[in-house]
C-alpha cells in the first residue's frame, strides 16, 4: 500500500461542549453531536484530535477524533480524562477485543468480528477476519490519518496474512484518500471469494464486492440453534441472503430446506454455500419478494416444521419506524400461519430503532391476532463477537415461538 496522501499527522483541537454535552462525556457515551459542541477551533479535519476541556475547572474530561462530515462531530477514543493517542494507546484496545472474542474461536470458528466500531472503543471502524483474510471497513475518514498506525497493530491481533480495506459509500466519493473500495491493503488474494469456517461449517465471503464485508457474522449463533433445531424438518429460510440458516439447517439433518429472497444471485451464492458441506437433505430456492411468496404459500395452506425470518433493517431512520412497526407485524403473521402445529417460528430484526421491547411486543399481538397459541422459549441478542458497550449499539434482537395450534 502507498502512504500516499494517507500520512497527513492530524492536528490538535481544544474543544468546550455544553453542560448537556459534558454529561454524555461523563456517562462514557462515544458519540458527541455537533449542536454540543460551545468552542472549537474552525477548519478541522477528519481525524484531528479533539481535546474535550471542561467549561468549570478546564480540565480535560476526554478525548475524541473530529468528523467535519457527520452531526456526531466527535466520535470519542477516551471518556476518563487524558490520554495519549498513539500506537501503545491502539494497540491495548485491539488486545482487549481480541482476548474478548477467544471463547469463539475455539469452537471450529476462524469468522468472527475482531473490531466492532464504537463498541471496542474505535467509532467508525469495521475489521472481520475470514480464516486468513482480514477485512476492515471504514465508515467515516477519521481513521485515514492513523491507517499506517493501526492496520498492522490489528493485522497482528488477527493473524491473518491478507488484508483488504472496504470503504462506505461516501468515502468511496472521497477519490482525496488515495484508497479504493476493495483495494488489497497487504499480501494477495488468489480469489475474491474466500472460504472459511462457522462451528465447523463451510461458508463462502466476496471480500472485494460483498456486501458489507462479505458476511453478516452476527447471527451466528442463531444460525447454529436452528441448525441443531432442523434433523428431519422442513425448513423455510425467509430473507435468505447467502443461505446462513439455510446451510446450518441442511447440515443439521433437515429434511428439506427452502431458500426466499428478492436477490437471484444472492440465492445462486446460498447454493453454492449449501454445495461447499454434505448433507443428505433438498435445498429449493425461491426469487421473489417475500411478503407476495410468503401471502400466496398461507393462501395455499403451505406450513414448515421450522420458519426462520429475517429481515432487513426497516427502520434506518425515526420517519421509518411506524412502517417497520407495521412490517414486521405482517411478517409474524404472516410466519405463524405458516408453521405447522407444534412448530417453530424465529423472528430476527437488525433495526436498531425499534428496541427489543418493542419487537417482541409486536410479535406477542402479531400471534395473538392470528390465533396461534405461542410460547416464547428463547429471546436472543449479540453474538460474542459484536459486544455493546453504549445504547445505540443494541440492534440485533431473535425471539424463537414454539406453536401449538389454532384457537377455536
Amino acid at each position: 500500500m502507498e502512504a500516499g496522501r494517507l500520512k497527513r499527522t492530524p492536528n490538535r483541537l481544544a474543544v468546550k461542549l455544553s453542560t448537556a454535552g459534558e454529561r454524555v462525556v461523563r456517562s462514557g457515551h462515544p458519540w458527541i453531536f455537533s449542536k454540543r459542541i460551545v468552542k472549537c477551533k474552525e477548519g478541522g479535519k477528519p481525524g484531528d484530535i479533539a481535546v474535550i476541556f471542561s467549561q468549570q475547572s478546564n480540565t480535560v474530561l476526554g478525548i475524541g477524533l473530529y468528523d467535519p462530515d457527520s452531526p456526531i462531530r466527535i466520535k470519542m477514543l477516551y471518556t476518563s480524562g487524558p490520554a495519549t493517542i498513539d500506537q501503545a494507546f491502539f494497540s491495548e484496545k485491539i488486545i482487549q477485543a481480541k482476548m474478548l472474542r477467544k471463547p469463539l474461536l475455539a469452537t471450529h470458528t476462524n469468522s468472527y468480528r475482531l473490531i466492532f466500531g464504537e463498541n471496542d472503543g474505535l467509532p467508525g471502524l469495521i475489521a472481520d477476519v475470514y480464516d486468513t483474510v482480514l477485512v476492515i471497513k471504514l465508515y467515516t475518514a477519521i481513521w485515514l490519518p492513523f491507517l499506517q498506525m493501526i492496520v498492522p497493530l490489528i493485522e497482528k491481533a488477527a493473524q491473518t496474512q491478507t488484508t483488504v480495506v472496504r470503504l462506505n459509500r461516501l468515502l468511496e466519493k472521497k477519490t482525496i484518500t488515495g484508497l479504493t473500495d476493495g483495494m488489497i491493503w497487504s499480501g494477495s488474494l488468489t480469489s475474491e471469494t474466500v472460504v472459511f469456517l462457522e462451528h465447523g461449517i463451510r461458508f463462502q465471503a466476496n471480500v472485494i464486492k460483498g456486501h458489507k464485508t462479505g458476511y453478516f457474522l452476527d447471527h451466528r449463533h442463531n444460525r447454529k440453534q436452528v441448525g441443531e433445531m432442523a434433523s428431519g424438518k422442513t425448513v423455510l429460510d425467509v430473507f435468505s441472503y447467502a443461505g446462513g440458516f439455510s446451510v446450518h439447517a441442511l447440515v443439521g439433518g433437515a429434511k428439506e430446506v427452502t431458500s426466499v429472497d428478492i436477490s437471484a444471485h444472492a440465492l445462486a451464492v446460498a447454493e453454492e454455500n449449501a454445495q461447499l458441506n454434505s448433507f443428505n437433505g433438498t435445498h429449493k430456492t425461491v426469487a421473489g419478494d417475500a411478503f407476495e411468496v410468503l401471502e400466496n404459500w398461507v393462501s395455499e395452506g403451505i406450513t414448515y416444521d421450522i420458519v426462520v425470518i429475517d429481515p432487513p433493517s426497516f427502520a434506518k431512520r425515526a420517519s421509518e419506524i411506524p412502517k417497520a412497526i407495521k412490517k414486521y407485524h405482517q411478517l409474524a403473521s404472516l410466519g405463524a400461519q405458516l408453521v405447522a402445529k407444534g412448530g417453530t417460528l424465529v423472528l430476527a430484526s437488525c433495526s436498531s430503532r425499534i428496541n427489543a421491547e418493542q419487537f417482541f411486543e409486536i410479535n406477542d399481538k402479531a400471534l395473538r391476532r392470528v390465533g396461534r397459541v405461542f410460547t416464547r422459549i428463547q429471546k436472543t441478542a449479540h453474538d460474542i463477537d459484536h459486544p455493546v458497550t453504549f445504547p445505540e449499539g443494541w440492534y440485533l434482537k431473535c425471539g424463537y415461538y414454539q406453536l401449538d395450534k389454532k384457537r377455536k
